[in-house]
């Protein structure tokens, strides 16, 4: 039990102490190398944790792959980066906090059978308000850059919503190599955009940049899945899925005290009002299965 914990609290710093990475790595570096590079570098370390676990692929799904990859990081990576550049890390924290409520509404849409309960649909209203909460003081403002930029992380967090819905239409296959598989397609999208888009030698990146790359890479879109996979293995989803809220509590806590950000009364407000809608879905779904 003691173990379970322990993965689920690694899943959660891992994952929420990306948006600190993020943006010491968008100080420097144009936003598609920031997402190609983390998407390059966690596919190396899949490919490596696949290879010391003598994991092999059964099924040839490259087409399946590149979409879902598309969506999962190329879309999401290089959207959540460029987001960045306006908003303190705790506010990107909580906008990522949104990606259940965008799998609940799109799940009957690619989900067969799947259908949206009332605790789901309260769950998303919830939500909604909550992110209105965050956003109050901005809305009179007009549509400015921070407000631009919270639209391109929930975008990303759409993105990656239907991605794990599409996951489920994937052929059984070991779900590491599932992720290694995802990040190769995505990492192959992302080099080609950002040679497009920002040439070697457009930009002087720094020290402190391309270590920031190397830990998302490393950590954010490698050894983190590891852990989660671990983590469902041992525990079940349910259990797993408790991560949704650790990510926004430490992302805002890590901005709150390693970043020293100045956050307002409503970011708190929203932080607590966003996971409770995720309680509430998670509620309504334990009380499915035990009704099953």
């Amino acid at each position: 039990m003691l173990r379970n914990y322990l993965f689920l609290w690694g899943v959660g710093l891992i994952w929420g102490s990306q948006f600190l990475f993020q943006q010491k790595a968008v100080a420097a570096l144009p936003p598609v190398w920031v997402g190609a590079g983390r998407a390059l570098v966690g596919a190396l370390t899949l490919i490596v944790l696949c290879y010391f676990l003598k994991l092999k692929s059964s099924r040839r799904q490259w087409a399946k792959y590149h979409l879902i990859g598309f969506l999962e990081a190329t879309l999401p990576f290089v959207a959540v980066a460029w987001g960045q550049q306006y908003l303190d890390t705790a506010v990107a924290a909580i906008l990522m906090g949104t990606i259940p409520f965008f799998a609940i509404m799109l799940s009957p849409l690619l989900v067969k059978g799947a259908r949206i309960t009332l605790a789901g649909l309260l769950s998303v209203l919830v939500g909604f308000a909550g992110l209105l909460v965050l956003f109050a003081p901005q809305l009179g403002q007009g549509l400015d850059a921070s407000l631009w930029g919270a639209l391109a992380i929930v975008a990303a967090s759409a993105c990656f919503a239907v991605a794990l819905l599409l996951l489920k239409r994937l052929d059984s296959e070991e779900p590491l190599i599932v992720a290694r598989n995802v990040l190769i397609a995505a990492s192959n999208q992302l080099l080609l955009l950002a040679l497009l888009m920002a040439p070697l030698g457009s930009f002087a990146p720094t020290d402190q940049a391309v270590g920031s790359v190397v830990y998302l890479g490393v950590m954010c879109a490698g050894l983190v899945y590891f852990l989660y996979m671990m983590l469902i293995q041992k525990a079940g989803p349910v259990f797993a899925s408790l991560s949704n809220y650790l990510v926004p509590l430490v992302g805002v806590i890590l901005a709150a005290t390693l970043n020293h950000e100045q956050l307002a009364t409503t970011t708190w407000i929203a932080l607590a009002v966003i996971l409770s809608a995720v309680g509430i879905n998670q509620w309504g779904e334990i009380r499915g299965k035990k009704a099953a």
